[in-house]
C-alpha cells in the first residue's frame, strides 16, 4: 500500500470548489489535487456523483464481494474532500457560497445557465469575490446555436469526426465508425481545463504584473473535440479532403501499424526512413530497403499496398517476444499489443509505480461502504522538486462534511441541525 503524503504539492494552499460531476470537471480537479491543491467536491446528498453508480464493475470490500460503489468513480476523485449538501435549498447555496468566498478556484459542468437560478453562477459568485477563477466546462460552449444543449463525449466523438478516422475502413470486416476506448473528449477536457486554471491563476497572481482578479474559463467538449484532431483536421484544412478510416494505419507513416506474428500481434511504428532500413536488414530482406518504390516515407505511404503484405508474410515467422528482441537493439520502435492486464504487469509500468494503492479513511472512522482501500493509476507529472502528492483514496460520499463545515467556523449544533433538515 502507498503511504499518503504529507509533503504539500505546487499547488499547496490553493483551494478549489468542485461543482462537477462524472469525468472532464472532476478530471481536472483530480489533477490540481495532485498537483497539492484542497479539493473539496460537494455532491448531492444520499446519492452523490453519477459516477457512484455506473457499474459494473464496483469496488469490492474487505471479504471479496461487490459493493455498490462503482469503481469509475475512482479514476477522477483521489485527493479530495467530500461533502454533501443540497444546492437547491437556500440553507445550501449559502453554504456554498460561502465556501466560494474562500476559494481561488471554482469547477462546475453544469448547463449554460443551470447555476443561475442557485445563485450559484459565474458572475453571481465572482460579485462575492473577484479574484475568484471560474471554470464552467460544457458541451458546447457558453455561446453559439447550440450552447443550451447537453453535450456528451460519444456524442461529440460523432459530431467532430473523430468516429469517421477510428475503425476499419468501410470495405474491411468490422468496418465502419468506431468510438475511442476511453471518454478521450472528456478527458483531454479536463486537461486542458487544468492549464487554463493554471494560467488564470498565474495572471491573477504574479509579482510582476498580476491582475489580482479572477476570471470566467469557458471550456467546450466540442471545442476540444476539434483540437486534437490536430494533424487529421490540418489535413483537411490543407487539402479540402476529409480523412477516412485506415484501422491501425497511419495516414501519413508507412509502416507504422499493427502486423501479425507467429503467436498474435505486435505494433511497428516506423518513423523515418533510417529506420525502415534497420528494420529490412534485421527482417534479412534488404530488398525492400533498395526498392525505389519503398524509399521514403511518402512513397512507402503511396505504395503501401505492396509492402505491407510482403512484410506480413515476413512478421509471421517469427513471435512477438522475437521480434521485440531482434529489433529493441536496432533503434527500431517495436512492442507488444497488450491487453490492460498485462500493461500493469510491464515491467516499466511496475518501474515506474504507475499503480498506487491508498487507504480508503483515517483510522479510527467508520468504513461507511466496507472498502478500506483503492488502487488507482499514478500521475504521470513528474516534477522533480514538487511532485504529485498523494494524500487519500477517492472518498466515501460525504466523508468530509463534518470537517469541512467545521473548518467553515459551524458548531456541532449547527451541523446536527443541517443534517437533520436534509441540508447536508
Amino acid at each position: 500500500m502507498t503511504t499518503p503524503s504529507t509533503s504539500p504539492g505546487a499547488l499547496a494552499g490553493i483551494k478549489v470548489l468542485d461543482l462537477s460531476r462524472v469525468l472532464a470537471g472532476p478530471w481536472c480537479t483530480q489533477i490540481l489535487a495532485d498537483l497539492g491543491a484542497d479539493v473539496v467536491k460537494v455532491e448531492r446528498p444520499g446519492v452523490g456523483d453519477d459516477t457512484r453508480q455506473w457499474g459494473p464493475p464496483f469496488l469490492k470490500d474487505a471479504d471479496g464481494n461487490d459493493t455498490n460503489q462503482a469503481s469509475y468513480y475512482t479514476a477522477c476523485n483521489r485527493n479530495k474532500r467530500s461533502v454533501t449538501i443540497d444546492m437547491a435549498s437556500p440553507e445550501g447555496q449559502a453554504l456554498i457560497k460561502q465556501m466560494a468566498l474562500e476559494a481561488d478556484i471554482v469547477v462546475e459542468n453544469f448547463k449554460v445557465g443551470g447555476l443561475k437560478q442557485y445563485g450559484l453562477d459565474h458572475e453571481s459568485l465572482r460579485a462575492l469575490n473577484p479574484r475568484l477563477i471560474y471554470c464552467s466546462v460544457t458541451g458546447f460552449g457558453q455561446d453559439g446555436p447550440y450552447a443550451e444543449r447537453a453535450g456528451y463525449d460519444l456524442m461529440v466523438q460523432a459530431m467532430t469526426g473523430l468516429m469517421s478516422i477510428t475503425g476499419q475502413a468501410d470495405n474491411q470486416p468490422g468496418g465502419g465508425p468506431m468510438r475511442v476506448g476511453v471518454a478521450v473528449i472528456d478527458l483531454f477536457t479536463g486537461l486542458y481545463a487544468s492549464n487554463a486554471i493554471l494560467a488564470a491563476l498565474h495572471v491573477r497572481d504574479n509579482a510582476a504584473n498580476g491582475t489580482g482578479q479572477g476570471q470566467h474559463i469557458d471550456m467546450a467538449l466540442l471545442d476540444v473535440g476539434m483540437a486534437v484532431l490536430a494533424n487529421q483536421a490540418s489535413g483537411f484544412l490543407a487539402t479540402g479532403k476529409a480523412p477516412g478510416r485506415m484501422g491501425n494505419s497511419h495516414p501519413s507513416l508507412a509502416p507504422y501499424q499493427d502486423f501479425p506474428t507467429q503467436d498474435g500481434n505486435m505494433l511497428l511504428a516506423i518513423g523515418n526512413d533510417g529506420q525502415f532500413q534497420r528494420f529490412c536488414a534485421a527482417a534479412e530482406q534488404p530488398q525492400w530497403a533498395s526498392d525505389p518504390r519503398f524509399a521514403t516515407n511518402t512513397l512507402r505511404v503511396q505504395n503501401r499496398a505492396a509492402l505491407i503484405p510482403a512484410m506480413e508474410a515476413v512478421t509471421r515467422t517469427r513471435t512477438t517476444a522475437d521480434w521485440i528482441t531482434l529489433l529493441e537493439d536496432k533503434a527500431v520502435p517495436c512492442g507488444p499489443i497488450n491487453t490492460i492486464a498485462q500493461a500493469f504487469d510491464d515491467a516499466q509500468v511496475q518501474a515506474r509505480g504507475l499503480a498506487v494503492t491508498l487507504p480508503r479513511w483515517k483510522d479510527g472512522e467508520a468504513a461507511t461502504d466496507k472498502v478500506q482501500q483503492i488502487t488507482g493509476v499514478a500521475s504521470p507529472l513528474r516534477l522533480s522538486a514538487t511532485p504529485p502528492v498523494l494524500r487519500n483514496a477517492p472518498p466515501a460520499l460525504g466523508q468530509h462534511t463534518d470537517e469541512v463545515l467545521r473548518e467553515m467556523g459551524l458548531d456541532a449544533a449547527r451541523i446536527a441541525a443541517l443534517r437533520a433538515s436534509g441540508v447536508v
